[in-house]
């Protein structure tokens, strides 16, 4: 039998690092997590290359940013209203991705859950898809497996994928496999779990942060608390029951939901890994957790993602399998970072498209950092930033989304500032200018892809 190491990739949908025990959250109940954690390398500091769904679920595939392998930097449409979703065109993630990489070499590749790319799976690297049709919605699910419009399967979808991703582990095979599991939760709506994850926390004691006070006045925002709640049953479907949010319901009732999803979530994590144990495949599978952004929660009075700001780049990043612990506190890891550690852990020669690093060296403790110990960021509304092991430094990019603009930046130590509160930007420092002069030449040496048409 092969005895290459399987590879599972497990990404869940906007949780940020700062909601699990194993990132210093005392409250929030993740063991799991917790446990991969504790047994295999943890990156303190891992961001986002872009914190919204479709750009950084195709920089985790590709080891590119999203201007290159997507040639724009947000989310395309809402793809489960198109009539042919996914495309059956591959205008998209043109280089090769992961799943094409180990599949090259007589990998097993599957995909599980939510899939929120243009491309269809099949024409990306995968064997076998089984991915909602619907993205934001955890129960009425529609799954499609691996083409068609797919079938509505009852209760909730997360149980469902799991149970999916069991049965295939319980397969005999005679090759190694790579999967890329996805968890939809904690991403909204948060109403629509079970009532165990729903009751699971008091808004009494979870805690805030402390930018989600501006001017003493607590982070509060009707719409978007329904959006949360309901996700587009309130806000395209307009359903009745979407009209009211509760009674008295504010930040600390929608936290303490996320909380519990964010729980639903490592109990998911935890039947993986007793599945992979139960079918004797703990010893010799890779595991990898990480998000694909995180969630601003009212911080700076901002919610959802997609800012330029800690709360929404910031994300878990946990290698498993065959390793020595340890957590590193000094190199900012990024999304593009997984593909390329993933060959070189598995032997697989790393394409030469990957804009990523292989972050082998620091998994075997060889060294804290690499030459290059920072991450660049861009995101849909164009900002673009350079995010060290100690600073985060940003620029915005005008429509064109090439060009520079000489106003809105933001310059933060995070050392000592690390809640964002206190912008330094045109302190004249060198660091300032040395971080200004990086993040130009990146904007300005990173390719675009061309659209076709």
């Amino acid at each position: 039998m092969d005895q290459r190491p399987n590879v599972v990739v497990c990404m869940c949908d906007q949780l940020r690092a700062f909601e699990l025990g194993s990132y210093g959250n005392e409250v929030i109940r993740t063991p799991h997590i917790d446990r991969l954690a504790r047994e295999g390398v943890r990156f303190d500091l891992a961001v986002s290359n872009n914190p919204v769904c479709m750009p950084a679920r195709s920089a985790l595939l590709t080891g590119q940013y999203s201007r290159t392998c997507m040639g724009f930097l947000g989310n395309h449409a809402e793809s489960g209203s198109m009539p042919e979703y996914p495309s059956q065109t591959r205008d998209w993630l043109r280089d090769t991705t992961l799943p094409e990489a180990f599949r090259a070499e007589g990998y097993d590749t599957a995909l599980f859950g939510k899939w929120h790319i243009k491309p269809a799976p099949n024409l990306v690297g995968f064997d076998y898809a089984l991915f909602p049709r619907v993205h934001h919605r955890h129960t009425g699910q529609t799954f499609i497996e691996n083409a068609g419009l797919g079938e509505v399967v009852e209760g909730f979808s997360v149980d469902f994928e799991a149970e999916r991703v069991g049965e295939y582990l319980a397969q005999d095979r005679e090759n190694p496999f790579f999967m890329f599991y996805n968890i939809s939760p904690p991403h909204m709506p948060l109403d629509d779990a079970p009532e165990k994850y729903r009751s699971m926390y008091s808004p009494d004691e979870v805690p805030l942060r402390p930018n989600a006070f501006v001017d003493g006045a607590l982070a509060h925002d009707e719409n978007w608390f329904k959006i949360y709640l309901w996700d587009f049953l309130y806000y395209q479907e307009h359903l009745p029951h979407t009209t009211d949010l509760p009674p008295g319901f504010d930040l600390r009732h929608l936290t303490a939901l996320y909380y519990g999803l964010s729980t639903w979530v490592d109990d998911t994590v935890g039947r993986l890994m007793a599945n992979l144990e139960a079918h004797g495949l703990g010893e010799n599978t890779i595991v990898v957790f990480v998000s694909d952004h995180g969630d601003n929660l009212g911080s700076h009075h901002q919610f959802n993602k997609g800012q330029l700001i800690e709360e929404s780049i910031r994300i878990p990043l946990i290698f498993h399998g065959g390793l020595s612990p340890r957590v590193n506190s000094s190199q900012v890891a990024q999304l593009i970072d997984v593909m390329p550690t993933l060959l070189e852990e598995c032997g697989i020669s790393v394409p030469a498209s990957v804009q990523g690093r292989a972050l082998g060296p620091i998994l075997r403790g060889e060294c804290e950092t690499l030459a290059e110990e920072c991450a660049f960021i861009e995101t849909h509304q164009g900002a673009i930033g350079l995010r060290t092991p100690t600073h985060l430094y940003g620029m915005q990019l005008a429509e064109d989304r090439r060009t520079i603009i000489p106003d809105n930046r933001c310059f933060y130590d995070l050392c000592e500032d690390p809640f964002e509160e206190r912008n330094l930007a045109g302190s004249a420092s060198e660091l300032e200018r040395e971080l200004a002069q990086r993040l130009s030449a990146w904007n300005a040496q990173t390719p675009w892809l061309e659209q076709a048409g």
